[in-house]
């Protein structure tokens, strides 16, 4: 007996999908087609390119066309533009009148050196200026009586010849008239050119001695007036033993003790004036050659800023650095204070319609000769020309456009690949 199967009864029951369930995964076929072929170029940059490096890891910077100031940034101290030195004129043991740090005036007595050996000098010069004088007094006093008395030998001389001129006269007019003999008349005819001869004599005394005279009386005024510098200048040495200050303005410097007993040009105290700072700054030689007198420059410190200038560089480079100061301009800074710290920017050059770029490493990294241009997510090393650089930009003249995506840092990583992918 056979048993009877159930296919009689069965019926084949149809599979129904739902409808929204087939939407949801025609949804997420489109997005998935969407993903794909957004991804497709990014893939195929990846690919084309040499290497792949994260966004974050870098920084860009666009190309821009504006002003371009180049400028130094530095710290500088403030210093002294006048600050003497004063020195000891002459050996001997000092007094001091004040200390570091007290406020002086100009011509006040800072010091006084005593020196017996200067002033015994001066007391015996002056003694024998005094004799000169005496010696110059009397010789225009001798000199006088002598022309008086050649004067009076030259005026009887004189008599003397026109009394002989006058007796020779009558004598030839009694010679005549028969009453003298020719003798006679010869005998008064030598006295008169006996008289004559004297006068010529008496006259060429009176203008030779004259002139010996006057020179006698010169050399001794000479040697009167030799004597009266040296005791002037000799004075001025001795005041010099009361040290003065040369400006108004602060003691600086002690380098001696009280009552020390120093050498002459012995380096006594430092004087600094005050009113007249600048401030000292060290420039990398890169730029030295770039500084100018006159340059302007901003003086930063005390949340304050103040203009001023180049005054004075240095030819002489230090550890690569050469020192340059910078004066202040127009408005005098207030409560500064000798070596105080300050910050100085220096203008080198200000352009209008420039083309730059932020500065960054790739600037030493590539040592200028190229730069990365991203373009769609892709830096392209790209050969450019940069000209001068300031802190903070660098101009370029080829190479690049203005809108242009430049990586300024951290092409290290590059390799000098000809393009990375950039990654976000």
């Amino acid at each position: 007996m056979s048993i009877r199967d159930t296919s009689a009864t069965d019926r084949i029951i149809e599979k129904r999908v739902s409808k929204k369930k087939l939407a949801i995964l025609a949804g997420i076929g489109a997005l998935v087609l969407i993903l794909l072929v957004w991804l497709l170029p990014g893939a195929l940059r990846l690919f084309s390119a040499g290497s792949s490096v994260s966004a974050s890891r870098l920084q860009i910077a666009t190309v821009e066309r504006g002003s371009f100031v180049r400028d130094i940034a530095a710290d500088g101290r403030v210093v002294a533009a006048v600050s003497p030195t004063l020195y000891a004129n002459a050996a001997g043991a000092v007094t001091l009148d004040v200390h570091a740090g007290d406020k002086v005036k100009q011509g006040q007595v800072l010091a006084v050196i005593a020196s017996p050996e200067l002033t015994n000098k001066l007391a015996q010069e002056q003694n024998n200026g005094d004799a000169m004088q005496v010696a110059y007094q009397q010789a225009k006093i001798d000199a006088n009586q002598q022309r008086s008395k050649l004067q009076e030998a030259f005026e009887n001389a004189k008599i003397d010849e026109q009394s002989a001129a006058r007796d020779l006269k009558r004598y030839q007019e009694a010679f005549n008239k028969g009453a003298v003999s020719q003798l006679d008349v010869d005998r008064h005819q030598d006295a008169l050119e006996k008289a004559q001869i004297l006068l010529r004599h008496a006259q060429s005394n009176l203008g030779m001695d004259d002139s010996s005279l006057n020179l006698e009386i010169q050399a001794k005024k000479l040697a009167y007036e030799r004597q009266t510098l040296l005791v002037a200048d000799l004075k001025r040495q001795v005041d010099d033993l009361n040290v003065r200050s040369p400006v108004n303005g602060q003691v600086g410097q002690l380098f001696i003790a009280q009552t020390a007993t120093v050498p002459k040009d012995a380096k006594l105290l430092t004087v600094v004036d005050l009113s007249a700072l600048e401030v000292q700054v060290n420039v990398p030689e890169s730029f030295a050659r770039d500084l100018a007198p006159g340059m302007p420059a901003v003086i930063s410190g005390n949340g304050q800023d103040w203009k001023g200038a180049v005054s004075a560089i240095s030819p002489e480079v230090v550890n690569g650095e050469v020192v340059a100061r910078v004066r202040f301009e127009g408005r005098k800074p207030e409560q500064l204070r000798q070596n105080q710290r300050l910050s100085v920017r220096i203008v080198l050059d200000k352009r209008d319609n420039v083309l730059t770029v932020a500065r960054g490493s790739f600037v030493d990294e590539s040592g200028g000769r190229y730069a990365y241009v991203v373009r769609d997510g892709i830096a392209y090393k790209t050969p450019v020309t940069l000209g001068p650089s300031s802190i903070d930009k660098v101009e370029i003249l080829q190479g690049l456009k203005a809108g242009d995506k430049v990586v300024i840092s951290g092409t290290s990583n590059f390799n000098g690949a000809a393009k990375v992918a950039i990654s976000d």
